[in-house]
């Protein structure tokens, strides 16, 4: 399998649509780096729920914390049907039963706001106390309605509903027939302010539901706030909502097909949020057809059966650069959020190796971004020796002047067993200064993290993985969220609960890199509203430059050995600023020939020096 360079517009997929079939091979396949997976300990785990076989590179398990009471159990796991007799038992079991959820108590989303960690649930959420080593439950709600990912602000809580057994009143019967007046899908707005005594005050309709939802802060009124929502399921009655009609654009162009909520919440009186826009970010600039990007289907004879571009899945906002970058099924988009009410989209890409575009993720620097490919909808083994190393994989693009460009695939590097749903799912970056580092879930293929620094040649620095479920069958677990909050990384175990990881030195990250990461600290994370860090100049990020220029064998061992010198004494208190300013000078000028990290981190050590000196 090859990896692109260069993938596809949206334009040249349209032509692939039509008939063009050679030239996708001719455009879409062009030379690279190939990533072979291999096996290694996490290809042969023992299996078990809560005695399965561990295995870990560069990560430490500080803890595990069981499900919450009524938040998930050994019985409640999910199994997908192996044949048609195992398919008409579910079938039978969801008839009549208007509380069915096959994933009904699975663990979701996290965020974090003042030292508690919110863990979204299909059955609700639930909030911990994670300033000690071990977390401490403070706070369950049960609201089922699925998915339940949730993000803060402040003392508000937002959680996404999208499933037809959620209800107004957080009730646990579900809701009988097509058209319920005590339905509810969409987002719900909790006031977190007691922990004793959290409450919904406000319920945001809207036509898909939402799946998932992302926080926009509006640029010049710090009152407001603006929440996207993504709904991915089937369009409501227009009898359970008169705003709500089904079909394609071109027979119904009030369709709520091929859109995405737009919530206005004045933080003043958030309870009277409400759904103020649904932009068709979709359409064709040039015609204004709704319907304006992949229309799904294969794109070749050996490609995959894609989305079409009707929804996204998941929307990442970059407030200080203005951009979002939006997974969204059958494409990977970029929107211009400088007037968050009317998103705009200014560049999008195609490729026939990405089935559905499920999460975006940014570096810092905001000139590149992961977009994931959730092959198989997350209930399937997708990581196994035989499965393509471009399918259900990373795909990495690099932006400049607001267009997208995708440059390389990675996928985890280790197979995984047959009874292991496997593919890439959610993460955000970890901030190592001078590298573009990504921690990530694979389900059951465990914590993985990233480092795309290269564009084009992305690399697994660190994992940690458990064996799985079952050794007979495939039942649904594994890492739905990992993410770096505040010096450590939070895994939302979908059918065991809670993990806390730590990462550890190796000869792929230094203890100065990890020192230089737990010094960023935030009272609040929503991952899906990504925010500008900025490192002060400290010893630990002038030795995290040292080390990777040592590592990268770009700096003579003269050069290294009077920086280290000089990073010694500056911790002991006696930093030497002549031997900082020559330093400083030296490192002004990279070599013929270096890389742009290179550059970079040249630079931005000369820099700290040239301050240090001052």
């Amino acid at each position: 399998m090859t990896v692109r360079r260069t993938l596809l517009s949206s334009v040249a997929a349209l032509g692939l649509l039509l008939g063009a079939t050679a030239a996708a091979a001719q455009q879409s396949s062009a030379g690279g780096s190939v990533q072979v997976i291999g096996t290694d300990a996490r290809s042969s785990l023992s299996a078990g729920y809560d005695d399965a076989g561990l295995a870990a590179v560069g990560l430490s398990l500080v803890s595990h914390t069981p499900h919450a009471p009524g938040f998930g159990t050994r019985e409640t796991m999910f199994s997908p049907p192996r044949n048609a007799e195992e398919g008409a038992a579910m079938r039978a079991a969801r008839e009549g039963n208007p509380s069915f959820s096959v994933l009904g108590t699975a663990n979701s989303d996290l965020a974090m706001s003042n030292g508690r960690l919110f863990v979204g649930n299909f059955n609700g959420f639930n909030a911990y106390d994670v300033t000690g080593d071990t977390p401490r439950l403070v706070m369950s709600v049960v609201c089922p309605g699925g998915q339940g990912d949730v993000s803060v602000h402040g003392d508000l809580l937002f959680m996404s509903v999208e499933e037809n057994r959620g209800r107004l009143d957080c009730g646990t019967g579900g809701n009988e027939g097509e058209v319920s007046a005590e339905r509810f899908r969409g987002v719900r707005i909790f006031d977190i302010s007691d922990l004793n005594n959290p409450r919904q005050i406000a319920a945001v309709q809207t036509c898909r539901g939402s799946h998932t939802h992302t926080l926009v802060p509006d640029p010049s009124d710090r009152n407001v706030l603006y929440i996207y929502g993504q709904g991915t399921s089937d369009v409501r009655e227009t009898g359970e909502l008169d705003i709500c009609t089904d079909g394609e654009p071109d027979e119904n162009p009030e369709t709520a097909l091929f859109s995405i909520d737009v919530i206005k919440v004045p933080l003043d009186h958030p309870e009277a949020a409400a759904l103020v826009n649904r932009p068709r970010i979709f359409a064709d600039a040039a015609t204004g057809r709704v319907a304006g990007l992949w229309r799904g289907g294969r794109a070749g004879i050996a490609t995959q059966d894609t989305a079409q571009t009707n929804q996204c899945h998941d929307i990442t906002v970059y407030p200080e650069i203005g951009l979002a970058g939006g997974a969204c099924s059958g494409n990977g988009i970029l929107l211009d959020i400088t007037d968050p009410v009317n998103p705009r989209r200014t560049s999008d890409i195609f490729d026939p190796d990405m089935a559905y575009w499920h999460s975006a993720t940014f570096n810092n620097a905001g000139d590149k971004v992961v977009f994931t490919d959730e092959w198989g909808g997350g209930i399937g083994a997708r990581c196994r020796a035989e499965d393509p190393a471009t399918w259900g994989a990373n795909m990495i693009a690099t932006i400049a002047d607001r267009t997208l460009t995708g440059r390389s695939f990675h996928k985890l590097p280790t197979a995984q067993g047959a009874t292991e749903n496997c593919v890439a799912h959610n993460g955000n970056i970890i901030p190592v200064p001078g590298r573009d580092l990504m921690v990530q879930s694979w389900y059951q293929g465990g914590v993985s993290i990233m480092d795309f620094t290269d564009p084009a040649h992305a690399v697994e620095i660190a994992y940690f993985d458990r064996g799985p479920i079952s050794a007979e069958r495939l039942y649904v677990g594994g890492s739905w969220s990992a993410y770096w909050f505040n010096g450590r990384i939070y895994s939302s175990e979908i059918a065991r609960g809670l993990d806390v990881l730590k990462l550890l030195p190796s000869d792929q990250l230094s203890a100065a890199e990890i020192a230089a990461a737990e010094a960023i600290m935030a009272e609040e994370i929503n991952p899906q509203t990504q925010t500008k860090i900025e490192w002060a100049d400290s010893p630990d990020v002038a030795e995290s430059y040292v080390d990777q220029l040592a590592r990268s064998a770009v700096i003579t061992d003269d050069v290294e050995a009077r920086a280290r010198t000089l990073i010694e004494g500056w911790r002991s208190g006696t930093a030497d600023k002549a031997m900082a300013g020559r330093l400083a000078g030296e490192l002004a000028t990279a070599p013929d020939g270096a890389t742009d990290a290179t550059r970079a981190r040249m630079g931005s050590l000369s820099a700290l020096l040239g301050r240090l000196a001052a």
